[in-house]
């Protein structure tokens, strides 16, 4: 069986300025049942700037090369299970900050988590009423503040 699959896409914010967006794409079988699409996640400015680092090695990983990430480009990249689901952290987790110390302690606590976690974290972070609850509690687990 096919695991989920994941989107990330590159968009233009004004001044030039990148932003990323990251979904999680429907299976076949949940589109003919007519359950709705996976909500998209954006980040832009410091956090995806935080990121790139890190999301250039992802996309590497899935086989593409790192000058791709970049405006001119149009399609979605696909990403698999496990890379989608650190992904979708990251973005869980850096969007609402601003200090760039704690945006980097958050990345290298996600980076150090086994796969195992990083699929708790995602399923609590991205379903349910406390969502929200469950990523300010990923936060403070990987930073202090």
């Amino acid at each position: 069986m096919k695991g989920r699959q994941f989107e990330l896409k590159v968009f233009k914010r004004k001044h030039d300025d990148m932003g990323l967006a990251f979904s999680e794409v429907s299976s076949e079988q949940e589109r003919k049942k007519g359950q709705r699409e996976g909500r998209e996640f954006r980040i832009w400015g410091t956090p995806a700037r935080v990121l790139t680092e890190t999301l250039l090695g992802t996309i590497k990983k899935q086989g593409y090369r790192p000058t791709a990430l970049s405006l001119q480009r149009k399609a979605p990249f696909i990403l698999d299970e496990a890379s989608g689901v650190r992904l979708g952290l990251f973005f869980f987790a850096l969007k609402p900050l601003r200090k760039v110390s704690r945006m980097e302690e958050i990345i290298s606590g996600i980076e150090r988590m086994s796969d195992e976690e990083t699929y708790y974290w995602y399923a609590k972070c991205s379903n349910g009423r406390n969502a929200n609850r469950s990523r300010k509690a990923l936060r403070i687990l990987l930073s202090s503040e």
